[in-house]
């Protein structure tokens, strides 16, 4: 597929067919043994795309009050996708992180810090030398109050960037979440697996504002 056109985002009826059957996973998160699919009473999940998922994955992993992650894909149409049919384009998804945190532990409002702090919001349909449509930035809401304040969160950023100089447009995509679907399980805490793998996430030097 040619650049242009992994840059153009697909229609549901061009989306690719997927499958009914989810991708295996390990059981345990290979950092810290939690469960990857189960969420503990009381815990939370937030969805957040920044890029390649291999280096958002760890740096939401390292968080106090994160219970687990998992990386995986979000806001496109096609069920269940690989990862080849993810970076062909023709899914319409974008590769994402699922955190499953502790809200007495840290805040849905942290999470958003540490999203709009590392990596650069305002790329539209890429990441750094990463290209296409599965790179783009996203913060998938489950909640009314997580919504409202992702929203929030997005103004205070773009007033921030403005004020540094940067002109740009944040090109964030902020979207109820739909059904978040588990990457291939060599994705899974790949950067734990491989220490010296990709890791191409990075900020712009601009500080999340916080809330009046």
């Amino acid at each position: 597929m040619k650049l242009f056109e992994k840059t153009h985002p697909v229609t549901q009826s061009e989306a690719l067919p997927g499958r009914n059957t989810p991708m295996p996973i390990a059981t345990l998160h290979a950092v810290n043994e939690h469960s990857m699919t189960n969420v503990p009473d009381g815990m939370e999940i937030a969805y957040f795309a920044m890029g390649c998922f291999w280096g958002v994955e760890r740096m939401f992993w390292r968080i106090p009050g994160v219970y687990s992650t998992a990386a995986g894909y979000a806001g496109g149409f096609t069920p269940n996708p690989t990862y080849r049919e993810v970076c062909s384009g023709m899914t319409g998804h974008t590769e994402a992180v699922r955190v499953v945190y502790d809200p007495q532990e840290v805040s849905y409002e942290q999470l958003l810090q540490v999203f709009w702090e590392n990596h650069d919001p305002a790329q539209g349909m890429r990441q750094g030398g990463d290209v296409g449509t599965q790179y783009r930035s996203a913060i998938y809401p489950l909640t009314p109050e997580q919504d409202a304040a992702a929203r929030a969160s997005f103004a205070r950023f773009q007033e921030a960037m403005t004020l540094s100089g940067d002109e740009r447009h944040i090109t964030t995509e902020i979207a109820n979440a739909g059904p978040f679907y588990y990457a291939e399980d060599d994705h899974q805490q790949y950067l734990h697996k491989n220490p010296y793998g990709y890791c191409g996430i990075g900020g712009i030097g601009v500080c999340l504002p916080p809330q009046s």
